[in-house]
């Protein structure tokens, strides 16, 4: 496949999961949402086995479309926060154009992560799972839960690759190495 094909792939799903997402979100707040597109059809049907396999266990919304901060660090939007089975939950919805393996979704249990530690500390909350629910167009529907102590591992994963970012984004560019270099050398011609 060549590029130009990859990314018009990468468009039509980008769309259809912002539907799904609309579609998903309006459920939850009862309201109505259509989008007559043919696009739109199927993420509604997408969002239907979401809301009809995924938000059954639910037993509250907390919010959807939660934006979430830590302060200082990081920031986001997660898609709901709820409590799913009488726990405290961060829940992310993917759309998919095929089945996913746990093993290629760290991304997204990192997230839930990230926003559950956002969550408890602004909110004084205690998530205690993640869910992650995929769907593929044609209504495949995968859950990926994790819960306590995988979160608890999940958490430092995310917390290390911050540091990574930061410690990026910390490092001086070339120019400011050449700079600090021809200082030093100045410093020591000087005698100081």
């Amino acid at each position: 496949m060549g590029e130009a094909q990859a990314e018009v792939i990468k468009n039509i799903a980008s769309k259809r999961g912002t539907s799904m997402h609309k579609f998903i979100e309006a459920f939850i707040l009862g309201r109505g949402y259509e989008d007559l597109t043919s696009l739109g059809q199927q993420a509604k049907g997408m969002a239907a086995k979401v809301i009809e396999k995924g938000l059954t266990p639910i037993d509250e919304y907390y919010g959807s479309e939660v934006t979430l901060y830590y302060p200082g660090l990081y920031a986001g939007t997660t898609d709901l926060i709820c409590k799913h089975n009488d726990m405290d939950t961060v829940v992310d919805f993917k759309q998919a154009n095929q089945p996913k393996r746990k093993e290629w979704i760290d991304d997204y249990y990192m997230q839930i992560a990230a926003y559950a530690m956002a969550h408890d500390y602004v909110h004084g909350s205690n998530i205690r799972q993640g869910i992650i629910m995929v769907c593929t167009p044609d209504l495949y529907l995968q859950e990926f839960r994790f819960q306590d102590a995988e979160l608890r591992q999940w958490k430092h994963k995310f917390l290390a690759r911050l540091n990574e970012y930061y410690e990026i984004i910390r490092e001086p560019s070339v120019d400011e190495k050449e700079l600090l270099a021809q200082f030093e050398d100045n410093k020591i011609k000087e005698g100081t």
